[in-house]
């Protein structure tokens, strides 16, 4: 018999498109194919999304087939907490996945629509940028002039829906692209072996590292009650789980596909008895959708590779997103700062840098 799904009254029901996110910082950036800068910054902890479209032109609603011939770049608006990642980190990341010499596009793209420009939204940004450009440019790390452009922000437009996420998309398609165009060759030459890293597709989307054993197996690795989360969206007792109270540094990841989710330092007392989180780990890794299974909306929470119920998120959270990820225990792995290197998750030990 199924546990109770019913949550206590302050829980309120809510909608996808109720979300309203506080203390959030803007940044526009454009350096060749979107898909590209679009696969970097959505790697960065701290920025909450990536929206690939077009900007600085002169027409409306420009489209794959017409943006260009309005004058518009493809370009990126990046939005993140500042209090996790500045601005400036940001500008860092520009550089190193573009090639700021070149004014006439990016690698095999070519035309003044693939042209780097930095788009700053205040006198901050542009203080900020005018001073990242001139170290670039006293670095010697380049020798021909660096000819990106600052310019303040303009209108937006979001591309189609196929161009968003195409490195998660299609991987392989997006890995040869990168081979073809150059980039990956340019980058390694002046930033080092590793440098065109960012720009990869998801683990999990290019090798099929996170996934979903047959549901056969699950009986087996799984616990009654994991299985029961997990797998037929159940919900466990409140302050009867492992992790409602764990203050230990450290991650947590599926608990069936071991995709990272959720870090400590984002986790806080909700008071609920649930383990809870103001935003994921990898924002990548998380799917929600409209949960009308009491005769009220909820917002659901799954794995993106797994397909695992993990809980829901409601708006009644901290900030700085005012979200709460309120998560079943048993729907996670808690894989602590001293284990994280052994478990293969080595690149998030930089967050924990004060942890002993």
């Amino acid at each position: 018999m199924k546990r109770s799904l019913l949550v206590f009254s302050f829980l309120a029901a809510c909608s996808l498109a109720a979300f309203a996110v506080d203390q959030t910082e803007t940044a526009v950036f454009a350096g060749g194919s979107f898909w590209s800068l679009q696969a970097v910054f959505e790697k960065v902890y701290g920025v909450i999304s990536v929206v690939a479209g077009y900007t600085g032109g002169s027409s409306k609603n420009p489209t794959t087939n017409s943006y260009a011939a309005g004058g518009h770049v493809q370009a990126v608006e990046v939005l993140f907490d500042p209090s996790r990642v500045g601005y400036g980190e940001l500008l860092e990341r520009f550089w190193h996945n573009t090639d700021p010499t070149d004014a006439a596009g990016q690698f095999s793209d070519r035309g003044p629509q693939y042209r780097p420009v930095l788009f700053w939204l205040d006198a901050r940004q542009k203080a900020e940028a005018e001073a990242s450009k001139n170290a670039l440019a006293k670095s010697g790390r380049f020798t021909r002039p660096i000819v990106a452009e600052l310019r303040q922000a303009e209108r937006f437009y979001a591309a189609e829906k196929p161009q968003q996420d195409y490195a998660v998309k299609h991987p392989a398609e997006f890995l040869s692209y990168l081979a073809r165009s150059g980039r990956e060759t340019f980058l390694t030459r002046v930033w080092g072996a590793g440098a065109a890293q960012d720009m990869a597709p998801p683990p999990s989307a290019r090798g099929g590292e996170y996934r979903r054993p047959p549901k056969g197996e699950l009986r087996k690795i799984l616990t009654p009650l994991q299985y029961e989360v997990t797998q037929e969206n159940g919900t466990e007792t409140p302050f009867e789980n492992e992790y409602w109270n764990n203050h230990r540094p450290g991650i947590y990841v599926d608990v069936v596909s071991g995709e990272p989710l959720f870090s400590s330092q984002d986790k806080f007392e909700s008071g609920t008895g649930w383990p809870s989180f103001t935003r994921p780990l990898v924002p990548d890794n998380i799917v929600i959708k409209v949960d009308r299974s009491l005769g009220m909306a909820r917002v659901e929470v799954r794995s993106r590779y797994a397909d695992s119920h993990l809980g829901h998120v409601f708006e009644d959270g901290p900030a700085p997103t005012g979200l709460r990820y309120c998560m079943d225990s048993a729907a996670l792995r808690f894989v602590p700062v001293a284990d994280l290197a052994k478990e293969g998750y080595a690149e998030y030990l930089h967050l924990f840098k004060e942890a002993s």
